[in-house]
């Protein structure tokens, strides 16, 4: 089984809601990458979303574009985003790590040998924000047989037919997107989104993970009584991208993640 299928079912069996944290590869330098990834797991993260810097993230807000353009300044690049798994795999071989980004450094690199780099490196899925679903069967056919899940967006708009394909094309978890915007703002509707998640997942047995737009611990706590697992990003972004010195970043990070995984697990 697969790392994301055991802590899937590990969540289920323990009656409990997932946590996913994201934060960019390389940000706010290359050096911090494996420790931030450590210390979020240690606190509590189910699952580890790595940003792969693009230069042109257009699903991304303010904060996230930040990062990407530290990440880029540092030279950090898909290939070095897969030594930063890897070096991360030293220290932890169970918590998921799944890349997100765009298709554009893939078709750079090739689906193929991009496929077995990841495969090689330890990575157990990936989203990317701009491939169209009718567009992924090569990206597909390259994870699959790796062992890699491909994981597909669903959009406030997806219509419920699309949904559907979506839900059998797609493996891991689906991943919705719960505002009509992009990552970090601040008009998230939860009423919304339990209704929308209730109506996916009548269309399919994969986790729902909800992300965009959840910041807090209460606001965690509520979209986690009806999603299967919370993504939380921009706010662990800013943590990294702040003034502060690594060190005491790295325990802002901790105490954000703790906060959101006490706050899902008493929801």
């Amino acid at each position: 089984m697969s790392r994301l299928g055991a802590t899937f079912d590990r969540l289920q069996r323990l009656d409990e809601k997932g946590l996913i944290t994201f934060i960019t590869a390389g940000d706010p330098n290359l050096s911090a990458t494996v420790p931030a990834l450590k210390k979020l797991a240690d606190a509590g993260a189910d699952v580890l979303e790595l940003g792969v810097p693009f230069t042109d993230p257009e699903a991304d807000g303010p904060a996230i574009q930040r990062s990407s353009e530290r990440a880029l300044l540092n030279r950090v690049t898909l290939r070095k985003t897969c030594e930063q798994v890897a070096l991360f795999r030293q220290h932890d071989e169970v918590t998921p790590v799944v890349l997100m980004g765009y298709m554009n450094p893939i078709l750079a690199l090739g689906i193929d040998p991009f496929a077995q780099l990841a495969a090689d490196s330890g990575v157990d899925g990936l989203i990317v924000v701009n491939l169209p679903p009718e567009e992924a069967a090569e990206l597909n056919a390259a994870l699959s047989p790796r062992g890699i899940d491909l994981i597909l967006l669903v959009a406030p708009t997806t219509p419920i037919e699309r949904i559907e394909a979506l839900a059998s094309s797609g493996s891991g978890f689906l991943y919705y997107v719960s505002i009509k915007g992009i990552t970090g703002a601040d008009h998230l509707d939860v009423t919304d989104v339990a209704q929308r998640v209730a109506s996916i997942k009548k269309t399919t047995d994969l986790p729902v993970s909800v992300g965009f737009g959840i910041k807090t611990p209460e606001a965690a706590a509520a979209v986690a009584k009806v999603a299967d697992a919370v993504v939380v990003g921009s706010a662990l972004v800013d943590i990294l991208g702040g003034e502060n010195a690594f060190e005491e970043s790295l325990k802002e990070l901790h105490a954000l993640t703790s906060a959101l995984k006490r706050a899902i697990r008493a929801c």
